[in-house]
């Protein structure tokens, strides 16, 4: 394998194993810094208490984060009973309490209403801009956030453990779906207050921790090291759409911004096993000799780049 040199451009994905106590943004920043990324950004925030995987996009890469935004996300978190916090996690200052405690039953049986597409109000401190500020801005400020509620989707909630002060749970959600706020509407259903007391986020889209890398691993090795490592090839976040093989031509005309006709019964054939025949504007990669070229819009038989990766 050809070594890059250190101010060579970097494409690709980094699945880093966020460290409790940082924001996302100064993750994003951290990851800039050791593998000398010039465009850098990631596929959804991670709050500061909060740890686990933060898909972390370097160069070309970046074209591809609204595909894992998009990606369903898997959470284990715990909630304490009794309190309830500004900020609906542990970094806030109390703001109510309450003497009840709920048992295993009752958390069983409210579980189904907060599954499937439910209405849930974000945190006041929150990232949602409000007039161009931002929500936890103004409530630090001492003014008041008027968030409204939003659809969210839950595909599954699980209880893992109960205790008497605390229980722990496994969720699986889409995007938007803010914890914080499922510990407080849990908890005000089961007749008590609650608040997000450790959260960890185990999977999002093809992320999970099986491929994750920390971030006092990156520090302690050398930058070429830290490439072959912890990069992540730039598809790994298109795996799920349908994927198209290009000839060379074929390539070069997408590259270009050029719209592809098939009319072959050989284009045909291909786009029949990409499971793409006869298909209206439907997301497809494409791919030349084992490289994402594209993200393309397939309509019946018109090619058309929607975006182009420049390598």
């Amino acid at each position: 394998m050809p070594r890059h040199k250190e101010n060579s451009d970097i494409h690709g994905w980094v699945n880093l194993d966020k460290p409790l106590g940082m924001t996302s943004m100064q993750a994003v920043g951290k990851i800039r810094s050791i593998l000398k990324g010039k465009k850098v950004g990631h596929a959804g925030t991670l709050d500061p208490l909060a740890t686990g995987i933060l898909p972390i996009a370097l160069g070309e890469a970046t074209k591809t984060i609204p595909y894992i935004q998009d990606s369903l996300k898997t959470y284990e978190f715990t909630v304490t009973w009794g309190e309830q916090r500004d900020t609906d996690d542990m970094e806030g200052d109390i703001i109510a309490t309450s003497d009840q405690r709920p048992d295993k039953k009752s958390i069983l049986e409210i579980l189904p209403e907060f599954t499937g597409n439910i209405e849930q109000t974000p945190p006041r401190f929150s990232a949602i801009k409000i007039d161009g500020k931002r929500a936890y801005d103004l409530a630090r400020s001492g003014q008041k956030v008027d968030l409204k509620p939003r659809n969210v989707y839950i595909k599954s909630l699980k209880l893992i453990e109960e205790n008497k002060d605390t229980a722990q749970f496994e969720m699986i959600c889409g995007k938007g779906t803010y914890v914080r706020s499922l510990a407080r509407d849990m908890a005000e259903k089961l007749g008590t207050k609650g608040y997000v007391s450790a959260l960890r986020r185990t999977k999002v889209g093809p992320f999970t921790l099986e491929n994750t890398i920390s971030l006092d691993k990156l520090l302690d090795i050398d930058y070429f090291a830290a490439r072959c490592e912890a990069l992540l090839p730039v598809g790994i976040a298109l795996d799920d759409i349908p994927a198209l093989i290009l000839n060379r031509e074929e390539t070069e005309k997408l590259r270009k911004g050029q719209t592809i006709d098939f009319i072959s019964r050989p284009d045909f054939e291909r786009l029949e096993k990409a499971g793409l025949s006869g298909a209206r504007e439907k997301v497809a990669v494409a791919s030349y000799m084992d490289q994402t070229v594209a993200i393309i819009e397939v309509n019946k038989y018109k090619i058309k780049p929607v975006r182009v990766f420049n390598f």
